[in-house]
């Protein structure tokens, strides 16, 4: 049976690319924001709402993953509990993949789309690895 989830089609269609390409991740959670008014508090104690904030990131090249499970499994052994992960793809250019340079700079890009909330584009994914539509 072949893997359908949102993860496996992006890491598929990554391969599948004439460039060789990196999976950017920011796996991020949600926190409540200074300037959050009594009801905002209220929601977020609750369990609803808050902003999400970019906790740790990392690159993998396509055939370094082994499934969704794999990646959470290695996030829970690196970092603190997430509850979104964002992803997108960085191109390599004449046959070769993205440099070191390259990839930090996606990275801190993505990272700072997460934290403006400029999340269009990308994959959302919950921690089941469900995808995720913010309105």
């Amino acid at each position: 049976m072949i893997d359908t989830t949102p993860f496996e089609q992006l890491r598929r269609a990554a391969e599948a690319q004439l460039q060789p390409q990196r999976l950017l991740f920011v796996f991020a959670g949600s926190e409540l924001p200074e300037d959050a008014d009594a009801a905002q508090r209220a929601a977020f104690a609750a369990g609803r709402g808050g902003a999400l904030a970019p906790l740790m990131c990392v690159d993998k090249a396509p055939e370094e993953l082994h499934g969704f499970a794999a990646l959470r499994a290695e996030a829970a052994q690196a970092g603190p509990p997430w509850q979104v992960l964002f992803a997108a793809g960085l191109s390599g250019r004449r046959g070769a993949p993205p440099d070191a340079t390259q990839i930090d700079a996606g990275l801190r890009q993505l990272i700072e789309r997460v934290r403006q909330g400029r999340i269009e584009g990308l994959l959302a994914l919950d921690r089941d690895g469900n995808s995720l539509s913010f309105d």
